[in-house]
């Protein structure tokens, strides 16, 4: 009782029009802009990296690119984190980690996408460098220093403690509990 698994496929569960009545009551205009992700998130005085994730996970939701989640899109992601198939959710992680958009991940996109959850979750258990420094050790087996696509999902799936890690630290189980449950209350300070 109480684990996030059954919780969270109860929320999936819910029918397409409670859904739509969630997702109007943040965004009576239909669409989520970056601004109001924030908001709805309650993400104030964040660092940095922290921002920037906030954003890549914004623009990596915003599958069509016009700046704003649509109804469609807002589903497809709850749908993708909570009950997409680890091929579907290794995708989406590489598309986050390819800050750049060059179609590899390197070991300075990693560490800052690693660091900027950890400032967000405040969950440091497990130190960044250390992360990608096993990741590049065991998947990079060129030695090239970056990862495609295909290296990096096959290397994950391969390696059952990489792919353990990535489950851990990508968990976006809070964030997604959030947006379900509605716009968290401001602190007071």
């Amino acid at each position: 009782m109480g684990n996030h698994g059954s919780n969270l496929d109860d929320i999936l569960a819910e029918d397409m029009h409670h859904w739509y009545n969630k997702f109007m009551k943040e965004s009576p205009s239909g669409l989520i802009t970056l601004f109001e992700l924030k908001a709805i998130l309650n993400l104030k005085g964040i660092t940095e990296n922290a921002n920037s994730y906030v954003e890549q996970v914004f623009f990596t939701f915003d599958m069509d690119g016009d700046g704003y989640i649509d109804f469609v899109e807002y589903i497809a992601a709850i749908s993708l984190l909570l009950k997409g198939e680890i091929n579907q959710k290794l995708k989406w992680y590489f598309k986050l980690f390819d800050q750049d958009g060059n179609g590899k991940i390197d070991k300075d996109e990693l560490e800052t996408i690693f660091t900027a959850i950890q400032d967000i979750t405040r969950n440091r258990d497990i130190d960044p460098e250390e992360i990608v420094t096993l990741i590049y050790e065991k998947i990079d087996v060129k030695g090239e220093g970056e990862l495609t696509l295909e290296e990096f999902i096959d290397g994950a799936k391969e390696h059952p403690d990489i792919m353990d890690m990535l489950r851990t630290l990508m968990d976006l189980t809070p964030v997604l509990e959030i947006i379900v449950k509605g716009r968290q209350p401001a602190v007071e300070n």
